[in-house]
């Protein structure tokens, strides 16, 4: 199977603050994942450390939307992320159903579901 973008859909009582144990693997597993690890440690602490505050807080976190090969979003006005590739691919199915052993491993109840972006601009 190949997928352009990989949906994580938080089912319904999860809280972004329910990401704060699970967040700091996720993130790391992600960039590790796409060979995305900033060459500068303090500039992967940074980034780890602002998603973090905003989960504290109980609010959306950025993710990582920066230019690379994959982007890990959190889209505005929905409790989901998700894994966005540029091209369809097998890594991107790959790494969608790590992050989702990782959620479920911590007990956050969440849906899985492919090429939503395709499905939404095409309506």
């Amino acid at each position: 199977m190949k997928a352009t973008s990989g949906h994580l859909i938080f089912g319904d009582g999860v809280d972004y603050k329910d990401l704060e144990r699970v967040f700091p693997e996720l993130f790391t597993t992600f960039l590790e994942e796409t060979n995305q690890v900033p060459d500068d440690n303090d500039i992967l602490q940074m980034f780890l450390y602002a998603n973090m505050q905003e989960i504290a807080r109980n609010e959306k976190p950025e993710g990582y939307n920066r230019k690379g090969r994959m982007r890990l979003i959190f889209p505005i006005g929905k409790k989901e992320f998700y894994i966005k590739s540029y091209t369809s691919n097998v890594e991107t199915v790959r790494l969608t159903e790590k992050l989702s052993k990782l959620l479920l491993r911590e007990g956050i109840q969440h849906t899985v579901e492919w090429d939503q972006l395709i499905t939404k601009s095409k309506k």
